[in-house]
């Protein structure tokens, strides 16, 4: 327990340092054996990133230092519960446990509501508020063919 609560804290401090660096009020560490692999703030206004969460700045950087798009092994501490980009990043890259501190409500009390996100999920393509538009076209799947052939792929 003691670990966690030292990595949790990790996460505390990069979510502090983004607010007083102008971003946003979030951070994350990974965390691997016991070590911390990353640290990592939110920086989405600094970076002009939508994407530049503290998780997934956390886990760019732990995959950099492993050398791997794979994180199995690992382990992040959140300062605030995922939001849904995030946790499919986490998915993506196969992090073994997430540990948070604030929840989704609290943050949503401070201006970050994602839960529309996931009920846009939820809704047909075709009944979301940004409009998904399937264009088929002959070469569509070319890609997806190269792949299946392909023999030398690395595979995620």
């Amino acid at each position: 327990m003691k670990k966690k609560i030292k990595f949790i804290e990790e996460a505390i401090v990069e979510s502090v340092k983004s607010v007083s660096q102008n971003g946003g009020p979030y951070g994350a560490v990974i965390v691997k054996d016991g070590e911390i692999l990353s640290a990592a703030g939110n920086s989405v206004t600094n970076d002009h990133d939508p994407t530049a969460h503290a998780e997934i700045n956390a886990i760019r950087q732990a995959a950099k230092v492993l050398k791997s798009f794979d994180l199995a092994g690992c382990e992040i501490y959140c300062s605030c519960e995922p939001c849904p980009m995030c946790m499919g990043a986490i998915y993506w890259a196969r992090i073994d446990k997430v540990y948070y501190a604030s929840s989704s409500e609290t943050a949503r009390k401070a201006g970050f509501d994602d839960s529309f996100i996931y009920e846009e999920c939820s809704r047909p393509a075709n009944e979301r508020k940004v409009k998904f538009e399937q264009v088929q076209i002959e070469k569509a799947n070319e890609a997806f063919i190269r792949w299946n052939e392909k023999k030398d792929k690395t595979e995620y």
